[in-house]
């Protein structure tokens, strides 16, 4: 009995050595594989050169990229309003292109080298086609314009008579046919200006003939005054005289806050 099962643990430890081997052996034909599969630059991780290329500089190309075309839908936006065949000089600021500088002296004459835009054609003082022309204007930017050179949006929302004046933050363009540096599209801080369309006449009169009445008020739009003016019949009058004298004066306007006509 001894023998047979000194016989038995004999067989299976050889069994169990065989075994075993062929385990190990495969696990690692299976961990080669998995290794080699994780350390791929498509899986988990970006290759070498993309990695490298987020943190280095930008390298440029020693080819200079053309310049892109004009459409003919933007190229058709400024050709309609730019005159063929006139003189250079006299092409509005959005037919042409200046290599505007800013170390002219301020307030004086500067003159500038320019080209009109693509589809453009204009002649010079000779009458031949000039493709490069020079143009003087005064040195001062678009902002230090006269305001007769320029036009700015107007608000309907702020009011005109207060004291002391109030101030909108308006939008300007500069005229098609004025030169001058920077921008032509700038921010200012203007007075409010704006009518809603009362006359200071009319107000006038009817406070002085139907002002016990507060048709003065009612006209200006002011109709919780215009109605206490009604029913205390202008204030015994002294209400009538007092309005009388605002109006006159141009203290008294528009419930809207706008000017008058």
């Amino acid at each position: 009995m001894a023998t047979a099962c000194q016989l038995w643990r004999s067989d299976r430890g050889r069994y169990v050595k065989t075994h075993g081997i062929l385990v190990v052996l495969l696990t690692d034909l299976f961990l080669q594989h998995v290794n080699g599969y994780l350390s791929s630059p498509h899986v988990g991780q970006e290759p070498p050169y993309t990695r490298d290329a987020q943190h280095s500089p930008v390298i440029t190309s020693p080819v200079v990229p053309e310049a892109a075309p004009v459409s003919p839908a933007d190229e058709e936006s400024y050709t309609s309003k730019c005159p063929s065949g006139g003189l250079c000089s006299r092409l509005p600021a959005d037919c042409i292109n200046c290599n505007y500088h800013h170390n002219c002296t301020y307030g004086k004459p500067a003159t500038f080298t320019c080209k009109p835009k693509r589809g453009v054609h204009c002649i010079g003082e000779s009458g031949q086609q000039q493709t490069n022309f020079s143009l003087s204007i005064t040195c001062q930017f678009c902002w230090q314009l006269d305001p007769s050179q320029y036009r700015c949006s107007n608000s309907t929302s702020c009011m005109t008579v207060s004291c002391p004046r109030k101030r909108y933050n308006a939008t300007c363009n500069v005229l098609d046919h004025v030169h001058c540096l920077g921008k032509r599209e700038f921010q200012k801080r203007l007075f409010c200006n704006w009518t809603g369309g009362y006359k200071w006449s009319t107000a006038l009169v009817l406070s002085i003939t139907l002002g016990g009445f507060g048709a003065d008020r009612f006209y200006l739009g002011q109709w919780r005054e215009g109605l206490g003016k009604l029913f205390s019949f202008g204030g015994l009058g002294i209400w009538t005289l007092i309005d009388v004298l605002l109006i006159g004066v141009g203290y008294v306007g528009p419930a809207d806050g706008s000017l008058y006509i």
